[in-house]
């Protein structure tokens, strides 16, 4: 039966109990106890238990409901891979809509760029997201600053918004009333219809915004931004990861660090900034390494020698420390650094690995003294497939003419960085050139980035970006977010079975979502991410595929199923679960994302279909001790503003009673809850009853008993006041563990599952609090 029970029993009741079973140990003097006289305390025991539990939740009359509707029943054998193919169309249907979005922020970007002329004495207000309704000592607006409509909107995080404009911030060190800044705002006002129209067309999309090469950002729908505490803006759009990785395409690179004795002091710690900056440019799409240099080469990770390592967060924080290590001493000999970069580059390309893209070398030394020319002419030239960049150390400029040499033989950039607050606007010039060939082919591929927290710490948005550029020149990138929780949505609990669930992951083998994700750890009272939150490899989740079938597979983008035995932690780890799941996974077509499906054996396999007429589960519906599993879809709320105040209960009665003609809901999970509300419904007389024949001055053994169906709807009965409930936040909102959730049946549910018809499963809670 698809329906499990649980009770929650007084404490006192239970402690008794426990101290009871503790004294039958026989002490020093007393007579030992029979045996036989044990089991028939445990017995009665026993049966005194299983009649009260009988009696107060009712289970004989349930089994008896379902007994009589067993001839009306239907059962269908789920197909895994067809289920997991559904959703993936689903996804990538939704994924195609925000992608249909980006691109036409691109084309209203380049075609405004295209009519717009510079004009460097352009005088023009906009709003700044940071002056916006603020006034100065005299009470009228400050510059930049005029009067902007704020309201809260649920659909961004409860944030107060304006959906009819954006707004443009810029970080403190940019001036706002710059020409290039003033006409790259003026030019880019041509996208508020364009984010309107989107946001019209489809309205889940959440942030959709304009990155601009010069430092400003766009963002819609318009927002206020706070400053931090010292006043200062520090987010600067140039330095963000989706920014860059859409900036550049995957790519390979080697850095060169001079540690020779004359980079002492100030310029060894200005390399090493210069270092941890390019680390910053980098994604899990990128490949690395780093070689230091003076008499002699070596790698500053010795496991790394001969190869490039992905550069994901791990790897790039593991060299942060390693470079913080470094010392200086000896003389410098850049050939013999030069040589050993390009060839590990080159056996990289000749084998296919590493990025198969972009190739680079990153030269950061104090100046250049001896013959490179040779190498650059047995291993870059005459094509210079590898680009070269230099960045000079240090205020001195004898070598700068042989530092711009190397650079500008070999299709790089020369700068030099004399100061720490010059390393990164210097460092970011690099993306601008690895840019060109993309910008001069009018390439317009999507990149899909890293999942990231949001403001409200929920894991749970990966960004969908494309660039913007004209003329050769960079402009900027454009982009929508993807909230992660609305693409899981499309996978519905009730099809997966009390244990089943979906995940995805990226063709990097990272999790974007799965229900053993945990992205947040506490500090104190607050919730922080993890600093590995969004790199979080499938085989550490799904860790019983020792094999890595299961990984391999969705990293090779396949279409297939495989089996596994898993234990499954529950109760924060007090309990687990011996399972037989069944993976079904393939690919989401046009993105780098795959989709697993998880159905365990005993509950996945077949859904259970009953026959009811509206109009009698209209009416078992609409009973106070009834309610709906509040983060299942049985109708979309969240897109219509008119819909967004009604709860899914009260949806689903407008969606059978015709009340509201633009309601959409999921016709066979109502079909499912309007059987289980008619099957169910002689519960609530029974309780009743129950309840009114309790003599007041009898003790209350049972505070509440309830009950869960697959499709999750939640009935349940007090048989003492509220105020006496011995554990109060049971079943409510807050308590998580006991209730439907988006990812988890209740772990009530989970548990009872597991167990044979007819038999009680006892969980120990203990009440918090007085």
């Amino acid at each position: 039966m698809p329906v499990a029970w649980a009770f929650v029993q007084k404490t006192s009741a239970l402690l008794w109990l426990l101290l009871l079973g503790t004294s039958l140990s026989p002490t020093w003097g007393q007579a030992k106890i029979p045996l036989e006289t044990v089991k028939l305390w445990a017995d009665t025991f026993g049966g005194d238990l299983y009649n009260t539990l009988t009696k107060y939740s009712g289970s004989l009359l349930l089994q008896k409901k379902y007994k009589d509707v067993e001839s009306s029943l239907k059962i269908e054998e789920v197909d895994g891979l067809e289920l997991v193919r559904k959703f993936s169309e689903d996804m990538e249907n939704m994924l195609r809509r925000k992608v249909e979005a980006v691109q036409n922020l691109v084309e209203a970007a380049e075609e405004a760029d295209l009519n717009h002329e510079f004009n460097e004495s352009l005088v023009f207000d906009y709003y700044n997201s940071v002056l916006i309704n603020e006034r100065d000592e005299k009470g009228n607006f400050v510059e930049l600053g005029a009067e902007f409509l704020l309201e809260s909107n649920a659909h961004f995080s409860n944030l107060p918004v304006n959906t009819s404009i954006s707004s443009v911030q810029l970080p403190t060190n940019v001036y706002n009333k710059d020409p290039d800044i003033l006409n790259g705002v003026y030019m880019s006002e041509a996208l508020n219809a364009v984010f309107v129209e989107n946001f019209q067309r489809d309205p889940t999309l959440t942030w959709q915004y304009f990155g601009s090469a010069t430092g400003f950002f766009r963002i819609y729908p318009g927002i206020k931004w706070t400053p931090d505490e010292n006043g200062v803006i520090t987010f600067d759009c140039r330095n963000r990861g989706w920014y860059i990785q859409a900036a550049t395409s995957p790519k390979d690179i080697v850095i060169l660090v001079d540690v020779s004795g004359s980079m002492k002091g100030l310029r060894m710690t200005i390399a090493k900034h210069t270092i941890t900056t390019i680390l910053d440019t980098l994604g899990e799409n990128d490949f690395v390494n780093i070689i230091a240099y003076n008499d002699y080469v070596h790698y500053i990770e010795p496991c790394f020698k001969g190869i490039l390592v992905q550069a994901d967060r791990d790897n790039r924080e593991h060299f942060k420390l390693l470079v913080e290590e470094l010392m200086v001493k000896g003389v410098g000999v850049v050939d013999q650094a030069l040589r050993e970069a390009f060839q590990i580059l080159k056996q990289f390309q000749e084998a296919k690995q590493g990025s198969l893209c972009n190739q680079a070398v990153m030269l950061i030394s104090d100046g250049a003294v001896e013959d490179y020319e040779p190498v650059f002419e047995k291993y870059n030239w005459p094509d210079c497939k590898v680009r070269v960049f230099t960045y000079l150390i240090g205020r001195e400029v004898s070598f700068a003419d042989r530092m711009k040499w190397i650079a500008c033989n070999n299709k790089g950039y020369y700068t030099q960085i004399s100061t720490l607050a010059d390393t990164q606007e210097n460092v970011m010039e690099y993306l601008h050139v690895l840019s060109r060939p993309m910008v001069i082919n009018h390439d317009h591929d999507i990149i899909w980035t890293e999942a990231y927290m949001d403001s409200k710490l929920r894991l749970p948005h990966s960004l969908c970006l494309s660039f913007q550029r004209s003329h050769g020149i960079l402009l900027g990138v454009v982009g929508s977010d993807v909230a992660l929780r609305e693409l899981m949505k499309l996978a519905p609990r009730y099809k997966l079975g009390v244990h089943g669930y979906a995940f995805l992951n990226t063709n990097n083998g990272y999790i974007l979502s799965h229900p053993d994700l945990r992205p947040l750890y506490r500090e104190g009272k607050k919730l922080k991410p993890k600093p590995n939150y969004n790199s979080v490899d499938l085989s550490e989740v799904e860790w019983e595929d020792q094999a890595e079938s299961l990984r391999t597979a969705m990293i090779n983008r396949e279409t297939g199923t495989l089996s596994m035995d898993v234990k499954v932690p529950m109760d924060k780890g007090k309990r687990v679960l011996f399972l037989t799941n069944d993976y079904f996974f393939t690919d989401i077509s046009d993105t780098p994302f795959s989709l697993g499906v998880v159905l365990s054996r005993g509950h996945g396999e077949y859904i259970l279909l009953g026959n009811t007429s509206v109009e009698e589960g209209l009416h078992d519906l609409l009973h106070p001790d009834l309610a709906l599993a509040s983060d299942w879809i049985y109708c979309i709320t969240d897109i219509d503003p008119d819909h967004r105040k009604l709860s899914q209960l009260e949806a689903v009665i407008r969606f059978l009673t015709r009340e509201d003609a633009d309601l959409e809901c999921d016709e066979e999970l109502v079909r499912e809850v309007l059987f289980d509300a008619v099957v169910t419904a002689p519960m609530e007389a029974y309780w009743t009853a129950l309840a009114l024949n309790i003599s007041e001055e009898a003790e209350q053994v049972v505070d509440m008993a309830f009950l869960g169906t697959r499709a999750g709807l939640l009935r349940s009965s007090l048989f003492v006041g509220s105020e006496k409930v011995s554990d109060r936040k049971f079943l409510t909102p807050e308590d998580e563990a006991s209730v439907f959730t988006l990812d988890s049946f209740p772990l009530w549910y989970r548990q009872a599952s597991e167990h044979p018809a007819g038999s009680f499963v006892f969980n120990l809670r203990w009440a918090e609090g007085p």
